[in-house]
């Protein structure tokens, strides 16, 4: 038995990462794994449609429903790296969450909290401006009682959530390579995501349990997360996270969502 770093883990999955007919994440079987819901709120991906029935399947099984705000960039699912004002962003961010907590009201559950998607998470963790106009987003769609924001460790996300009063939650990626400042790897670069199943559920319960993770060159990163990212998008991204659920247990890691 290992001792875990954290007594209780949240896993989470981008969802309903579609648009009309056409489908990428296999929503209904991730939603009987994981505790935390990211739903694409039409900007990156998703449409009405899909997010309400992201929504009432969430509700149904208990999962938290968070909202993936993301820069407006359909064709480039949100992973183009965009200039947008911080008045602007504010602006589109609200939008998003708003749009999804109509679906997630509707179907007897509310948005839980909010987590950047793609270059939006990436850019938010190093530009001040810009992860300060996604916190004005989130408080000018949930007032004063704001809501959480799931962000990288150490970012500057994270810590403008703290500076305005809501929570930061940290999470952690198993399947993607880190940087030895903890970071994650470009998308761009080879390697940055990791294929290799037996790896991924080691690392996943390493982060957990050991919090610690071994970056790109071999050096160990320290992890401190509340909640694992398992992306959806991945190929047999279901079968992969209930490993992933079923080697945290054994390690002794409780699995719970964090809002």
């Amino acid at each position: 038995m290992i001792t875990p770093a954290a007594a209780e883990i949240d896993l989470n999955a981008d969802l309903g990462e579609g648009f009309g007919r056409w489908t990428l994440t296999d929503d209904e079987a991730l939603l009987s794994v994981v505790t935390s819901a990211n739903v694409a709120c039409g900007f990156h991906a998703g449409d009405p449609s899909i997010m309400r029935r992201v929504c009432e399947l969430a509700a149904e099984r208990g999962v938290r429903i968070g909202a993936q705000v993301a820069y407006r960039d359909l064709a480039g699912f949100g992973r183009r790296a965009m200039d947008v004002p911080a008045g602007e962003l504010a602006a589109e961010v609200a939008y998003q969450i708003g749009a999804l907590d109509v679906f997630a009201r509707a179907a007897g559950s509310a948005v839980s909290y909010v987590k950047p998607h793609g270059a939006l998470y990436n850019r938010t963790v190093h530009d001040a401006e810009q992860a300060a106009a996604v916190v004005a987003g989130v408080r000018l769609a949930a007032g004063p009682a704001g809501l959480p924001v799931l962000g990288l460790p150490g970012s500057l996300l994270l810590a403008a959530a703290g500076e305005a009063g809501l929570a930061g939650v940290p999470e952690a990626f198993a399947d993607r390579a880190y940087t030895p400042v903890g970071t994650l790897v470009p998308r761009s670069e080879p390697g940055a995501v990791l294929h290799d199943p037996d790896a991924v559920v080691a690392r996943a319960v390493r982060m957990a349990a050991g919090g610690a993770v071994a970056a790109a060159d071999g050096s160990t990163v320290r992890v401190t997360a509340r909640s694992l990212c398992l992306h959806g998008d991945t190929p047999g991204a279901a079968d992969l996270a209930r490993r992933v659920r079923a080697a945290l247990c054994a390690a002794g890691v409780a699995v719970g969502a964090f809002a």
